[in-house]
């Protein structure tokens, strides 16, 4: 077992996704093809903290290997959350690289689009941990285009998306994106500290990429400006827990003297009904 710094904290995926060669593995297993080269791209939004979400952005310029042997220069927007957030906010980071004039290829085409979201909470009732979305073309009556399909104008209108729920990884390896996602896989149940990670090592013997990669984390988890950053993030997410907890408690509160007030309503209506026929009998 090798101890290994936890990557869902923004200090360590950043320090992971700067190296060009891990950025390359990690994306090629997610989009399920070869990226010979990426480049991180400069955004106008960073490590977003705010007061209520955690929202850690890269932006790459990724040359793929096509089929027929070309190359691709295509946009991946990638982003990571610990926090349920707002679908708002990820589609205004998606319409700033849609905005950009550097992501277009020429004066009507643009670089085509994969989104990746790298989630820290689950969406709905999907059980999948990572789910594929994919635009694809229809005539009226259904039938799939095929013909001039990809198109550079499509392409530049519309993006995939491949979205991951961190807590529903298990962990067992079935294929190549399972191997390069166990190690995000999150411990259960949750421990109050959740900074440094085991691993067996035995699983990823042979495998040059994630040896690397694993190597890097354990540099990550000895490198002590990246565990003080973890701890400011922990106490950062701690600040937030406690406060939804006093939201939530307050809203309770709310609640039950609201269902209090309504029965007080209730029995003076009563009393109110119970005078009336008394001053009818009365007036009888």
């Amino acid at each position: 077992m090798i101890s290994i710094a936890n990557p869902i904290y923004d200090i360590v995926f950043k320090y992971l996704m700067e190296d060009e060669r891990i950025a390359r593995t990690i994306l090629s297993a997610l989009l399920k093809q070869d990226i010979t080269k990426v480049e991180v791209r400069p955004h106008e939004y960073t490590s977003g903290r705010q007061s209520t979400l955690s929202i850690y952005r890269i932006d790459f310029a990724a040359t793929v290997l096509k089929e027929d042997g070309g190359e691709q220069l295509t946009l991946i927007e990638l982003q990571k959350t610990w926090l349920e957030t707002e679908t708002l906010r990820f589609r205004r980071y998606l319409g700033v690289q849609y905005e950009a004039d550097r992501n277009m290829c020429t004066e009507n085409t643009a670089l085509p689009m994969v989104a990746v979201y790298l989630l820290g909470h689950a969406v709905g009732d999907i059980e999948e941990p990572v789910i594929y979305v994919r635009h694809n073309a229809f005539d009226y009556n259904g039938r799939p285009v095929t013909k001039g399909i990809p198109d550079p104008f499509v392409e530049s209108l519309t993006h995939d998306s491949i979205i991951v729920q961190i807590p529903l990884l298990q962990g067992q390896i079935n294929n190549r994106l399972d191997k390069v996602l166990s190690i995000f896989v999150q411990p259960k149940p949750k421990r109050n500290s959740q900074q440094v990670l085991s691993l067996d090592d035995s699983l990823y013997q042979g495998d040059a990429d994630m040896q690397h990669i694993l190597h890097r984390l354990e540099k990550a988890c000895a490198d002590k400006d990246v565990r003080q950053e973890m701890n400011v993030e922990d106490e950062y997410y701690s600040a937030i827990e406690k406060r939804d907890t006093e939201i939530l408690m307050r809203d309770r509160q709310l609640a039950e003297k609201n269902v209090q007030l309504e029965q007080k309503d209730a029995q003076l209506e009563q009393k109110d009904a119970q005078l009336e026929q008394k001053d009818a009998q009365l007036e009888q």
